[in-house]
């Protein structure tokens, strides 16, 4: 192995010195240069992959929320070709008023529709006032209500003792539906 001029002026000692920093300068380059970037790189892909799996989770979470949803519609769509093609609420509860014993009980029945903006749908409410009935009337009629195949259900309900002695009660409820 031949040295420069000048390396062969030095001594040994020197000389052993001057190419343990050359190899030790080497080294540094090799792994700044070659051996970091390719940890990086690696990194970074793990990274990466951790972010898509998550994503891939949270898809799979929403096509089964979807699905779900999709379902529901389908079964509130059967719904609505079940209940009666001229059905009303005002109607209904009244009816319901009648079978439960509790018509001449009713001291008034508001109704009121609103339309759903970008929708052909509208939500049909009756609030009603029960005065003077007994617990055991409200329960059948709220059962009435809410066990109905016509996709009726109380939004609010309302108690308030009428008479501690004889145990009646007045109740407000507010009953809504969806009509096309």
């Amino acid at each position: 192995m031949k040295l420069p001029a000048k390396l062969k002026k030095l001594n040994k000692r020197e000389r052993y010195a001057i190419l343990v920093a050359a190899g030790v300068i080497g080294i540094f380059l090799i792994a700044t240069l070659i051996v970091a970037p390719f940890f990086n790189r690696s990194r970074q892909l793990k990274g990466n992959l951790q972010t898509k799996a998550a994503m891939v989770e949270q898809m799979r979470q929403l096509q089964s929320e979807y699905i779900g949803l999709t379902q529901k519609e389908q079964l509130s769509k059967s719904q609505f070709l079940r209940r009666e093609k001229d059905f009303k609420l005002y109607a209904f509860l009244n009816t319901l008023a009648g079978q439960t014993g509790i018509k001449d009980r009713i001291s008034y029945m508001k109704p009121t529709t609103s339309a759903e903006k970008n929708s052909p749908y509208k939500i049909s409410r009756v609030e009603m006032k029960l005065e003077a009935i007994t617990l055991e009337q409200l329960t059948a009629y709220l059962y009435g209500v809410e066990t109905s195949k016509n996709m009726v259900d109380v939004k609010k309900l309302s108690i308030s003792k009428k008479d501690k002695t004889q145990g009646l009660i007045t109740a407000v409820l507010q009953v809504e539906t969806v009509e096309i």
